[in-house]
């Protein structure tokens, strides 16, 4: 195990983040090799200054760490900059003045003890969207936790499911509908599946296909076909959503397909597609291969809206409680960092390798620093095109919960919020956000506004049964 991605948070001369720009010297050490954005994942090299950590040391580390970055805004140029300003021992006792680091280290010990096991297999499909999920590999938010991860590409989310439900996945990426599908078994034998944290906000989009550029108003799309990667996901409900508002009924005047989303672009350009709603970076690839061209920004339809997060069974948090909870704050940690906009580029080197999203790395900056081209000839600055909030609000499982039932993929009486609290664990994430140095929304309900409609969450079934198109 390597721990190099936990140094002294209070050395102004150790990076934390260990870029393939990195001039720590326990990068320097290891640029024997060639430099490039997968150096973390070369062989461990174990900081001689201070001796190989013990798990307990290690964890007191991480708390450290986190606490640190968080207060300097993950900004670690202004950490490293301060630290060397005031002395590693200043900075610390300032710090500790005005937040409990050894009340912190206290709180998180007690709630994870020995963990059960520490090697992890999780999958995810080749998307910005699981952009946590994915950089916590390369750059070592996994170690942080005592964690040795593998990250496994999957093809689609049918594939996802049923890997996770066999148990060949210990967690995995998911889109947010899917373990409240799988919870219920819709689409699926039931299993009881948790989502303790959403990964990105935003992040989609609806896509044509070059030659409809004179067909810019829905209601010319009569007889289209679209893609939508899974039955069970928010790429399906907002499309659906956003022709119905527009007098089109989505059983019956398009076809609507599941198709992974690495085949998007391909099928947009064999013509089996008019379009599609998708995640990235396959919007933005198909403006780069000038196949395609983006029609709508899917924070357009719904601002903030849930897609991706992570998932696994009930039984696996339970059956590793400890394992489980380190995993999560791995996940929370990496979320956080990938929701700060200076970070952006970084990243888009560290996920765009063969092993990870197989992407130019221009593609994934359009994407995930919000300055891309639309297709259309005009270069658009959108910073929250994507964002990355791990806060699994109960209203939001609750509105998917009336768009699954609106469209018959669930019948009868649905207990919306029973359902919403048992798989989205919105107290625990909170929990585990404070204690990381982040903030965490005192409620789980809000209300939200889709298209200009207010959804509130207490109103669920009066919500689903008030549209003119539907299936109830």
């Amino acid at each position: 195990m390597t721990t190099k991605s936990l140094g002294n948070p209070f050395d102004g001369d150790k990076s934390l983040i260990h870029a393939k720009t990195c001039g720590c010297p326990e990068c320097k050490t290891g640029q024997n090799a060639p430099s490039t954005s997968l150096n973390l994942q070369s062989a461990p090299r174990q900081d001689a200054t201070e001796g190989a950590m013990d798990s307990e040391a290690m964890m007191d580390r991480a708390i450290e760490s986190a606490v640190v970055r968080s207060v300097f805004g993950h900004n670690d140029h202004s950490r490293r900059s301060f630290m060397k300003m005031m002395g590693a021992g200043s900075a610390a006792a300032l710090v500790s003045s005005v937040f409990p680091l050894d009340k912190a280290k206290a709180a998180v010990k007690e709630s994870l003890g020995k963990l059960e096991k520490t090697k992890l297999n999780v999958g995810f499909v080749p998307i910005t969207c699981a952009t946590p999920i994915i950089m916590a590999h390369p750059m070592g938010f996994y170690e942080r936790y005592g964690l040795d991860v593998t990250v496994t590409k999957t093809a689609g989310w049918a594939v996802a499911r049923d890997k996770s439900l066999a148990g060949e996945y210990d967690a995995s990426h998911m889109l947010t509908p899917m373990p409240l599908a799988m919870s219920m078994g819709a689409g699926s034998t039931p299993e009881p599946f948790i989502m303790p944290a959403v990964e990105n906000i935003n992040g989609q989009a609806i896509v044509l296909h070059v030659d409809h550029k004179d067909k810019r108003d829905p209601k010319q799309w009569k007889g289209f076909k679209f893609g939508v990667p899974f039955e069970y996901s928010m790429h399906n409900f907002l499309l659906r959503y956003y022709l119905a508002e527009n007098g089109i009924d989505p059983d019956k005047d398009v076809q609507i397909r599941v198709v992974p989303p690495p085949e998007m672009v391909a099928n947009l350009r064999a013509g089996n597609l008019d379009g599609y709603l998708s995640p990235d970076p396959f919007n933005q690839r198909a403006v780069w291969e000038k196949v395609g061209f983006i029609h709508m920004l899917t924070k357009d339809i719904w601002e903030g809206h849930p897609c991706c997060a992570f998932a696994c069974s009930q039984k696996f948090a339970t059956e590793n409680p400890n394992t489980y909870g380190a995993l999560l704050r791995a996940i929370i940690d990496a979320t956080q960092y990938s929701n700060i906009p200076e970070n952006r580029k970084e990243i888009s080197e560290a996920i765009a390798p063969k092993n990870y999203l197989n992407q130019p790395v221009p593609v994934i900056q359009q994407v995930l620093t919000g300055r891309y081209a639309d297709g259309l000839g005009e270069v658009k600055n959108v910073p929250d095109r994507i964002d990355f909030d791990p806060f699994p609000w109960h209203s939001m499982g609750v509105w998917i919960l009336t768009q699954m039932k609106r469209w018959g993929y669930i019948e009868g009486d649905v207990d919306y919020k029973g359902i919403a609290e048992q798989v989205y664990l919105a107290g625990e994430t909170g929990k585990i956000m404070e204690e990381l140095g982040y903030s965490a929304p005192s409620e789980t309900y809000k209300t939200h506004t889709i298209m200009g409609k207010t959804f509130d969450p207490e109103s669920a079934e009066e919500y689903t049964r008030s549209f003119a198109i539907g299936r109830v």
